[in-house]
């Protein structure tokens, strides 16, 4: 006999476990470098950029710093306002499909 109760739990282990997951890849740090080392970029496991590294050589020495604040907040705002449209297209793409149930949220399965 199917028990609605017991899928429930299910579903809320999962979303938990999932929460879990998400919160620890901020710990996750990757660099990856272009240019032969002369740039680099710092990510977490959650798509944010932590820092940007440029040759000194690449910039004048006065400007360096704010310019990779600019990239990195810039870069940001850009990852973020993709999770917003992905999100909506997510929506979109499931309205209909699957039921309405409270405290099941998709979207955080992204």
């Amino acid at each position: 006999m199917f028990d609605l109760n017991n899928l429930m739990g299910k579903v809320k282990e999962m979303q938990d476990k999932m929460k879990e997951v998400q919160d620890s890849l901020a710990q996750v740090k990757v660099t990856a470098e272009s240019g032969a080392g002369m740039v680099k970029a710092t990510v977490n496991g959650k798509r944010q950029v932590i820092s940007i590294e440029v040759d000194k050589d690449l910039v004048k020495p006065e400007d360096q710093d704010m310019m990779q604040d600019l990239i990195v907040a810039a870069i940001n705002k850009a990852l973020e306002e993709a999770d917003v449209v992905a999100k909506e297209e997510m929506q979109k793409a499931t309205q209909g499909v699957m039921p309405n149930i409270p405290g099941f949220d998709l979207n955080n399965m992204m």
